[in-house]
């Protein structure tokens, strides 16, 4: 043993309980996904704060609860938000190689079966309808039955386009329209929206729609709980000054959280009813496809019905639309047009 280590401090005893909790839990192991999770973790003690603090400084709405039913709603509420939370922070949002995978295996089937057709199912949309399922990743599919989704994808894009617009230079894999490689999660997403840090997780096809539902049941929550606050206060608001004062600084939080979440409920629900994504509107004109599509047009629109019924129901890749219908879709509306529901 020398000077230096007398001198050097040890760290082994600081760092056993670390490398016990990351034999326990795996994913502790991984820097990005232990401050994910010391973020779910904070995310969960807020939400059991403004909850702990309301019923520990109203002592009748324990009783309420007992008597009256929505107090009782409240806390179902309070309880299918959480859910709701871990349920999407672990949502597939759909991955590009297991989509890939999926339809090679099926084109695989349907060549060794004479009776079915070797060309990929479509709808008459262009919409090409794909089951994803299972959490396999990878950065290459093995073997020649890559070719199924090579033409699957071309047949996605105008003609003449070439494969390396489309072939992501991180996974090597072939991406449809509206797909995008996500450094955080090192995979790619269909139709890729945002990745939430707050959730860890991307937000794509798969779990656009569960998200979308997490923020509705979130803002339901945080308005649910203000009106709490805002009544216990009115009716001791000269009872114990501290417990005012600290329900009055979480109720100031709570409003500025309120407000995030309507302004983030209303810009997404403007994206879904348009068909668009966080990505596509906010980093347009990167995206070689629509550099040349006017602003205000927005090309994967069907109409609005259309739209929220692929949103909620529909899991399929979406062809980029040709310049007829651009012109089309760009074509102002007109009294006719409203008549006939155009924009539906």
């Amino acid at each position: 043993m020398t000077i230096l280590d007398i001198c050097r401090p040890s760290t082994s005893i600081l760092d056993q309980p670390m490398d016990l909790c990351c034999r326990i839990f795996p994913c502790l192991a991984d820097p990005g996904r232990r401050s994910t999770t010391c973020l779910k973790l904070v995310l969960l003690l807020v939400h059991l704060i403004y909850a702990g603090v309301l019923f520990l400084f109203d002592e009748d709405l324990i009783e309420k609860t007992k008597k009256e039913p929505y107090t009782a709603l409240y806390l179902l509420l309070f309880f299918v938000t959480l859910v709701q939370y871990f349920a999407t922070s672990v949502s597939n949002p759909g991955y590009v190689i297991e989509a890939m995978k999926e339809v090679n295996k099926r084109n695989v089937v349907q060549t060794k079966t004479p009776e079915t057709s070797n060309q990929p199912a479509s709808s008459k949309n262009g919409s090409f309808i794909i089951s994803i399922e299972g959490n396999q990743t990878g950065k290459n599919v093995a073997g020649s039955n890559g070719t199924y989704w090579s033409k699957l994808v071309a047949e996605l894009y105008p003609p003449g386009s070439a494969v390396r617009t489309w072939t992501c230079s991180y996974c090597s894999v072939e991406q449809p329209p509206r797909a995008k490689h996500c450094h955080d999660c090192d995979k790619c997403i269909l139709q890729f929206d945002h990745h939430c840090v707050w959730l860890g997780n991307c937000i794509g096809q798969g779990n656009h729609c569960q998200f979308w539902w997490y923020l509705c049941e979130e803002t339901a929550v945080c308005i649910w709980t203000g009106f709490f606050y805002i009544s216990h206060l009115k009716a001791h608001i000269t009872s114990v000054w501290w417990q005012d004062a600290i329900m009055i600084l979480l109720l100031i939080t709570l409003a500025v959280c309120l407000i995030f979440l309507l302004l983030l409920l209303l810009f997404h629900s403007y994206l879904i009813v348009t068909n668009q994504t966080t990505y596509e509107l906010v980093r347009r004109r990167r995206i070689p496809y629509l550099r040349a599509i006017p602003e205000r047009v927005h090309p994967f629109s069907k109409g609005i019905c259309r739209n929220l019924h692929n949103f909620c129901c529909s899991l399929g890749l979406e062809r980029i639309p040709t310049p007829q219908e651009i012109e089309e879709k760009s074509r102002p509306y007109t009294c006719s047009d409203l008549a006939t529901c155009r924009c539906c």
